[in-house]
């Protein structure tokens, strides 16, 4: 016996329309809950892995951001300690050039009259070599003082107006190798501590006579100690400019290098090579009691003499071109980085975009498509009740 149940075409062609709605309503609810037209392979094998493949990438993109961010803060804390070195180059310049124009002198007049007798004079000029007059007792006060000046090379020695004594003026610090020397021009033997501004080693010195009065040396031997300050600054603050731990103006090793990749194989990037601008990487050598700048003259040091200040000015010029080559370097290096950076992000802004246009679902259309569907069933039941009224009618004459 049959248990099947028979139904007209039209019925049957209106339950088929009522299921092929019900499946559309339920694929446009989950768009709508979703936001995705492409929710798995099963909806569009393409775009699915497609979008797949461009958001991979963008999150590999992304997670270059950080890194190229830290390179640009990087690149930035160097150029600005290259700034603030800068700065104290300046003061440095400053202070070597007040060095310069403090005056060095030594002036007096002896306490005794010039009484000739032999012997030998013996003195330097700011810490040189020994310039040495001998005299005999028939030598007047007018030949010792010319023999003094042809040998010191200036004019420092000259007699009072009572044509009897030694006057020194000298635009230099004048000291004596012994004490016989001082005597034998009328001054008093110096007594106390004798001056260590030379190389006392190589030039051994008596105490100043107690006339004599030496200025501005020690002026400039503080001027000195400031410049040193200063070159201590210098190295201190390039060894502070660092970011991340990674520091590219304290050390100029090959291996001190900022490496910044651009893409996720690395086959686009930028190696940012350190410097050494330090004192030391600057060439500024510091100034000591026997040493020059740049070179040692004679053992003198601490600004003694106007050629090692004058030198050590050029060799601040110097350092500050070095300075300016640098921070060109660095914002040139900079400018890539940060236009890398700008491009990395409106990439990954594209590939994003590029993903949702395959696998988003235009919300507007589909809740369009969800009216109109209702709209569907709700005819669809009425075109089954109107099918079914026929068989009704047969009911209606059964009875």
């Amino acid at each position: 016996m049959s248990t099947s149940v028979t139904l007209s075409a039209a019925t049957r062609q209106n339950l088929l329309s009522l299921q092929d709605t019900a499946a559309l309503t339920s694929t446009t609810q989950n768009r709508l809950a979703t936001g995705l037209k492409v929710s798995s392979a099963l909806d569009s094998p393409v775009n699915f892995f497609t979008a797949q493949a461009l958001q991979g990438r963008s999150g590999d993109l992304n997670a270059l951001l950080d890194s190229i961010s830290n390179g640009v803060q990087t690149i930035q804390a160097a150029n600005q300690g290259i700034t603030s070195i800068q700065k104290l180059i300046d003061s440095a310049k400053s202070t070597a050039n007040q060095a310069l124009s403090t005056q060095i002198t030594t002036t007096g007049t002896a306490t005794n009259a010039y009484a000739p007798a032999d012997g030998t004079i013996t003195f330097y000029v700011n810490g040189g070599d020994a310039k040495s007059v001998t005299i005999a007792e028939d030598t007047t006060i007018d030949q010792a003082i010319a023999a003094l000046n042809d040998e010191a090379g200036s004019k420092i020695f000259a007699k009072d107006k009572s044509g009897e004594k030694i006057v020194m003026n000298a635009s230099a610090d004048v000291e004596f190798a012994d004490t016989d020397s001082q005597t034998l021009l009328g001054f008093t033997a110096g007594t106390g501590t004798a001056p260590d501004y030379g190389d006392a080693t190589a030039k051994p010195t008596v105490p100043q006579a107690s006339e004599l009065t030496v200025s501005g040396v020690d002026g400039r031997r503080k001027l000195a100690e400031q410049y040193n300050s200063i070159l201590t600054q210098i190295t201190q603050l390039a060894k502070d400019a660092s970011f991340n731990g990674v520091n590219l103006i304290s050390n100029g090793d090959p291996s001190n290098r900022l490496h910044i990749a651009f893409n996720e194989k690395d086959t686009a990037n930028l190696d940012v090579q350190g410097q050494d601008l330090t004192s030391d990487g600057l060439n500024l050598a510091a100034i000591g009691p026997n040493s020059g700048s740049g070179s040692v003259i004679n053992g003198q040091g601490n600004f003694l003499l106007d050629g090692d200040i004058k030198t050590t000015l050029t060799t601040l010029g110097n350092a500050t071109d070095n300075l300016r080559a640098a921070s060109s370097t660095f914002g040139s290096n900079l400018s890539v980085v940060q236009n890398r950076q700008d491009f990395t992000k409106r990439l990954v802004n594209i590939l994003d975009t590029g993903a949702a246009n395959l696998t988003n679902a235009d919300l507007n259309e589909e809740a369009a498509n969800s009216q109109a569907l209702s709209t569907r069933q709700s005819l669809g039941i009425s075109a089954l009740s109107l099918a079914n009224q026929a068989q009704q009618g047969i009911l209606q004459l059964l009875r």
